[in-house]
């Protein structure tokens, strides 16, 4: 059953939101993306972690001056996974 290939990880609104944008740059920051997905601080910091723990973002933080900035990249794995993911998507889309 083609349900059963989702991956859940990219089950969220916010998830998908931030692989995509991510998909498409070679780097976003948290403020960035923030703004981009309308999304709060908190929110943001729960996803980000969770497609961190995945293995599908990797995170860099460094300062600017005094502030501190945190950078955020799509793995291969990521890379891999989230074009997985759109693909059965398509095909669910396809075959409804």
């Amino acid at each position: 059953m083609i349900l059963e290939q989702f991956n859940k990880t990219f089950e969220s609104k916010a998830r998908l939101g931030i692989m995509s944008v991510l998909m498409v740059n070679e780097s976003v920051n948290f403020n960035s993306l923030k703004e981009l997905l309308n999304l709060t601080d908190g929110n943001l910091a729960t996803h980000v972690k969770a497609l961190e723990e995945a293995g599908y973002l990797l995170v860099q933080k460094e300062f600017i001056g005094r502030k501190p900035n945190t950078l955020y990249s799509v793995t291969a794995e990521g890379r891999k996974a989230f074009e997985q993911h759109l693909s059965v998507l398509e095909q669910f889309i396809k075959n409804s």
